[in-house]
């Protein structure tokens, strides 16, 4: 019972830590992210079983995780009203080729970052587009002035 309630906790306290890292950060995983991401798992793994090595942990800890995670997943489909809080809601970025810096600096992106994102889905300007929406899973949709 003990291995179930730390994974619990780790289940939260990991997905808290998601929710303030920020989309954006998560959605660019560079080297060193995939580096910090394995050593968080060890660390997470050591905290959750400790010295734990059977089978029996093993089953409880993924379990408890996959429990969990289908329940979030499940509340998040069931509650419309819990979408924000689980999920996020997108955030526009540029309204009608009009930078938001506002909103820029709330998700810490720069206008340099936003650029790049608009050349590599084929978009020369921010002039030209209508909308550019930071999507909760982290990617940046352009929809372009007709």
């Amino acid at each position: 019972m003990d291995i179930v309630v730390r994974a619990a906790i780790a289940f939260w306290f990991i997905y808290f830590l998601t929710r303030i890292v920020g989309r954006r950060e998560l959605s660019a995983v560079g080297p060193f992210d995939l580096i910090m991401l394995i050593v968080l798992g060890d660390l997470v793994q050591q905290g959750v079983t400790q010295s734990d090595y059977s089978v029996t942990g093993l089953v409880l800890a993924a379990g408890t995780i996959a429990i969990l995670q289908v329940g979030v997943s499940y509340a998040n489909f069931r509650f419309k009203w819990l979408r924000p809080v689980l999920e996020g809601e997108p955030i526009v970025l540029v309204d009608d080729g009009r930078v938001l810096e506002r909103n820029l600096a709330r998700e810490r992106l720069t206008l340099a970052e936003l650029e790049e994102q608009a050349r590599l889905s084929q978009i020369g300007s921010l002039d030209d587009v209508r909308w550019a929406v930071l999507e909760a899973g982290g990617q940046i949709s352009f929809i372009p002035k007709q």
